[in-house]
């Protein structure tokens, strides 16, 4: 928890009396790689922080599967148009790494909302974090080649970015496999 903590002690400065009510709605969870945290089909009930791990968000589709986002340790992870509007989820929210993840429900987050100063701002920090991945994934898609996305995913976190099964990477960036290995080679 020290972990999350400082998180917000830096992102927003919390208080000790808004950290105590904060935390007190957080609950820790420990996950084996390959859980689904969210089916397709199914409400998110949670926002997560991710204090270990690597989550990958995909469309299962009946060609296989369609990855477009990995979220790494220290962001928040959510199928979060359905954690807002309460209505079932149109993708998967997966972990890929043993993962420890501090949620927080539904409705737990209404009450740090209406029960401290702080609840708002980590709210749209929040939603603003979300926003900005998704907004830089769908410019990337429109503006920069598959290598070029390979090579953005690399530059964000290359520690972690090994962790990651090619066919992931692979339908993240948009390309088979194959084609992968010919862009990873072409680089090396």
């Amino acid at each position: 928890m020290e972990q999350i903590r400082h998180y917000f002690e830096s992102e927003y400065g919390i208080s000790s009396n808004d950290w105590k009510v904060f935390s007190s709605k957080l609950s820790r969870h420990v996950f084996p790689k390959k859980s689904k945290l969210v089916e397709a089909g199914k409400v998110e009930n949670h926002l997560s922080f991710i204090e270990k791990g690597i989550v990958r968000l995909y469309i299962p589709n009946g060609d296989g599967e369609l990855t477009f986002g990995f979220v790494f340790k220290g962001a928040f992870v959510s199928a979060y148009d359905s954690f807002l509007t309460q209505k079932p989820s149109e993708y998967v929210v997966e972990t890929i790494t043993d993962t420890v993840l501090w949620r927080l429900d539904h409705k737990e987050l209404q009450e740090v909302y209406a029960s401290s100063k702080i609840g708002n701002l980590i709210g749209r920090r929040a939603s603003e974090e979300l926003f900005l991945k998704k907004s830089k994934r769908e410019l990337s898609l429109l503006r920069d080649s598959a290598e070029q996305r390979y090579l953005n995913l690399f530059d964000e976190r290359p520690e972690l970015i090994r962790e990651i099964p090619l066919k992931y990477i692979a339908s993240y960036i948009g390309v088979t496999p194959q084609a992968l290995s010919r862009i990873r080679k072409r680089i090396s």
